[in-house]
C-alpha cells in the first residue's frame, strides 16, 4: 500500500532554499525555467514539525556529535561513570564502525568527540548504547577491541525498531552500511508550474547614527528572489513503513504526522525577509495498492494565467485531469483519496482529488484508514 500526496501551493516573492550563490534554486522542466525547492530543504522542514505531532521520544536527531549524546545519558544513568562517560561512549560508537575524533568546528563544540559526518540516529538507540556501554564496562569489557558479540549487541541496537523520521527518511552509515535505513517515504523536488525569471533586490542600510552631512548608507547589498506557485509531491510504502517500527499504531501515527507536516511545513531561508509563509491551495491525499502515480508532466507545458483564472487554480484542475487520465489509462484508481480546498476548481475532475474535507479530518482519516489497512494485514 502506497500513500501519494500533491499540493499545489502558491508562494510569492521568496528565497527560501538558495544555490551556492545565494539565489533561489531553479530546475529546467518542460524546456523552462522552474523554481526548484529541493526534497532536502522541505524534509528538513517537516522532522522541524515532528515534535509537534509526535511524542519525541520516538524520534531521532541528525548530528555529529553523537557520542556527546551517548556521554550525557551515561553520566545521567550511572553518575559515578561522568568522567569516564566520553571515553566509553566513543568506545560503544566505534563498535558499529562509526569513528569519533575532536572536532575543531568553533563554538561550546570545539573540542568535543565528533564523526566525520552527520549521524542520524534515534532517541531510543541513544538510550540503548548508552545501557551498552555501561554494561560492558562493568563487565570489564573494551569496546576499542571489540569482539563479534559486542558488535551484534551494537548491531541489534540499530536494527531494532526504528525512530519515526528514521524510518521515514532513511539513514546511512558510510562507515557501516549493514545499519543502513532504506526510507519508508520519497519526496520529490518542489518545482514551479509557470515559468520563472529570476529577480534581484538591491537594497541598503541606513546608520542610524551617522552624522546629518554624511548621505552615504550604511551598506549595500543585493538579494535573489522569485515567486511561484509550486507543485510538491511525496510517497509513503506504508509497509515498509510499519515493518520499520515494528508497530500498527507507531506507523498510522507516523503516516498522518507525514501528511500534517507535508501540508504545513514550510523552509524557513530568508523568511525574516520576505514573510512567505503560505499553506497549499489544493492538498490531496490517496491510498493505492499498486504503485505510486506522479503526475508533473501535467505541468510539462508551464501554466499562464488566462481568462481570469490565476495560475494556482489553473494548475489544480491540470493536476486533477492529469490523475483522472492516469488512473483511467493504466487501470489505477485510489483505494481511498481525500483533499483540502482553498481555490475552486469548475472542472468535474476535481473529484479525483478526494472527498473534500479540513485538513485536520483530512489527517485524521489517513490514520484511521491507515490503522484499519495495517491491522487486517496483521490478522
Amino acid at each position: 500500500m502506497f500513500v501519494d500526496l500533491y499540493a499545489i501551493q502558491n508562494v510569492p516573492s521568496s528565497n527560501i532554499n538558495r544555490d551556492d550563490t545565494g539565489s533561489p534554486k531553479t530546475a529546467v522542466y518542460g524546456g523552462v525555467q522552474r523554481a526548484r525547492v529541493s526534497s532536502q530543504a522541505w524534509k528538513r522542514a517537516m522532522r522541524e514539525l515532528f515534535p509537534e505531532l509526535l511524542d519525541v521520544k520516538s524520534l531521532g536527531v541528525r548530528t555529529k556529535l553523537a557520542v556527546s549524546l551517548i556521554a550525557q545519558r551515561i553520566g545521567e544513568k550511572q553518575p559515578d561513570l561522568a568522567e569516564q562517560a566520553e571515553e566509553l561512549a566513543a568506545g560503544v560508537l566505534s563498535a558499529s564502525g562509526v569513528k569519533a575524533k575532536k572536532t575543531t568546528r568553533k563554538g561550546s563544540d570545539e573540542g568535543s568527540l565528533a564523526t566525520d559526518y552527520l549521524v542520524f540516529i534515534g532517541r531510543t538507540e541513544l538510550e540503548k548504547l548508552a545501557d551498552l556501554a555501561i554494561r560492558w564496562h562493568g563487565e570489564g569489557l573494551t569496546a576499542t577491541k571489540a569482539d563479534r558479540q559486542m558488535k551484534k549487541d551494537v548491531a541489534d541496537v540499530f536494527h531494532g525498531p526504528q525512530a519515526v523520521d528514521v524510518a521515514l527518511f532513511g539513514r546511512m552509515l558510510a562507515d557501516s552500511p549493514d545499519l543502513n535505513v532504506d526510507a519508508s517515504a520519497q519526496v520529490a523536488h518542489a518545482i514551479s508550474v509557470d515559468k520563472v525569471v529570476q529577480e534581484y533586490d538591491y537594497f541598503t542600510a541606513v546608520d542610524d547614527c551617522a552624522a546629518d552631512d554624511n548621505a552615504g548608507a550604511g551598506m549595500l547589498g543585493t538579494v535573489g528572489y522569485n515567486s511561484s506557485t509550486l507543485f510538491r509531491y511525496a510517497t509513503v510504502n506504508l509497509d515498509s513503513l510499519v515493518q520499520q517500527l515494528g508497530d500498527v499504531q507507531a506507523a498510522a501515527e507516523g503516516l498522518a504526522a507525514f501528511v500534517e507536516a507535508f501540508a504545513r511545513s514550510m523552509p524557513t531561508g530568508k523568511q525574516n525577509t520576505f514573510a512567505n509563509r503560505t499553506l497549499p491551495n489544493a492538498f490531496s491525499v490517496a491510498f493505492r495498492e499498486v504503485q505510486p502515480i506522479n503526475p508533473v508532466s501535467a505541468f510539462e507545458t508551464p501554466v499562464v494565467p488566462v481568462d481570469g483564472k490565476s495560475i494556482s487554480e489553473q494548475a489544480i484542475c491540470r493536476l486533477a485531469r492529469r490523475l483522472t487520465n492516469i488512473e483511467s489509462a493504466y487501470d489505477m484508481p485510489a483505494a481511498k483519496a481525500w483533499c483540502v480546498l482553498v481555490d475552486e476548481c469548475d472542472d468535474e475532475a476535481v473529484d479525483c482529488l478526494g472527498e473534500r474535507v479540513d485538513l485536520k479530518t483530512l489527517v485524521s482519516n489517513v490514520k484511521e484508514t491507515a490503522n484499519g489497512i495495517l491491522s487486517g494485514k496483521e490478522e
